[in-house]
């Protein structure tokens, strides 16, 4: 089962692993990242992260084949990415539905060449500004929050700044 959705450039890190687990129930965490789980030394990089949790890096290939053994099992996984695109195409290309969870929080995404700076360590291009608006519109809610108490507000307060559809 998933009990949090999140999107974070740095994927598994000690804020993910200690902050976050303590807000929402957590056993294990998958993150979905082709580069990551093709690479032996990032993999095992975040395998390290979380001495205590099941920890898995996955390519989206081998999370859609096993997407419903993860629905299906009693243990609680955080799902996470490493940019909105692929949460994007898990959520809304495939029709991935987390268990009962339909919010997303976001966290860091680093300033990097046409981004718009949303809030701090939170910047966004043009294309992942429509990802986050096509997962809005597949149910989601879109958060932006680097930690639980430091939110900068959902997607419809940051929608303005781009030209979605």
């Amino acid at each position: 089962m998933i009990s949090f959705v999140r999107i974070d450039d740095r994927m598994i890190h000690g804020q993910t692993v200690t902050r976050w687990s303590l807000e929402y129930p957590c056993d294990g965490i998958i993150a979905v990242n082709d580069v990551a789980a093709s690479n032996p030394v990032l993999k095992a990089a975040y395998k390290g992260a979380a001495s205590d949790k099941k920890i898995f890096v996955w390519t989206m290939d081998h999370f859609k084949e096993n997407a419903q053994k993860v629905l299906d099992s009693k243990t609680q996984y955080f799902l996470i990415t490493k940019n909105p695109l692929d949460m994007r195409e898990i959520l809304v290309d495939f029709g991935f539905k987390p268990s009962d969870v339909d919010r997303v929080i976001v966290g860091p995404c680093n300033d990097r060449p046409d981004t718009v700076k949303l809030g701090n360590n939170q910047s966004i291009t043009a294309e992942e500004a429509q990802a986050f608006e096509d997962i809005t519109k597949a149910g989601y809610t879109v958060e932006f929050a680097l930690i639980k108490e430091a939110s900068i507000g959902e997607w419809p307060k940051f929608r303005g700044q781009f030209d979605v559809k």
